[in-house]
């Protein structure tokens, strides 16, 4: 398995994922036109985050994105995984565990990165099974949003 940063030609991946992992997840048709410029406006402002990709030969198996929040009380970024997507033929072949040994990996060169966060649905135990097999743990905050 090769781990690496994403580039624009994985795009088409990345916008099949990101269609895939809504109707997965949440039962949601999310429009490609929409995804498609998404995932293009990471690409074209690297403020906005980055991809990178599980490769299985020349065929993309997986992903995620990671976006920035600063944290004061750390003088540090907290790198916010998102998109996590995995083929369904490839799960089962700790591809995440590669794609997050990849990520921690960046953040010590980096040197400038206080932790990673995510988010997984209340629902899917096993994502969770596999975020606690990694090193991760459920904080003690409740998160809130409102979509407008």
């Amino acid at each position: 398995m090769n781990i690496r940063l994403a580039v624009r030609e994985d795009a088409d991946s990345l916008v099949e994922f990101n269609q895939a992992m809504a109707q997965e997840t949440e039962g949601k048709h999310l429009p490609l036109d929409t995804i498609s410029r998404g995932v293009a406006a990471v690409f074209d402002d690297p403020h906005k985050g980055f991809y990178v990709v599980a490769e299985d030969g020349a065929r993309v198996v997986g992903c995620l994105m990671v976006t920035y929040e600063w944290s004061d009380w750390r003088a540090g970024w907290f790198w916010w995984i998102q998109s996590v997507y995995i083929r369904p033929d490839a799960r089962g072949q700790r591809i995440y565990s590669q794609l997050y040994a990849f990520l921690k990996s960046l953040a010590a060169e980096r040197g400038d990165v206080c932790g990673f966060r995510l988010y997984a649905e209340t629902e899917n135990r096993h994502a969770q099974m596999v975020y606690e097999k990694v090193g991760m743990h459920a904080p003690r905050y409740v998160m809130f949003e409102e979509e407008i």
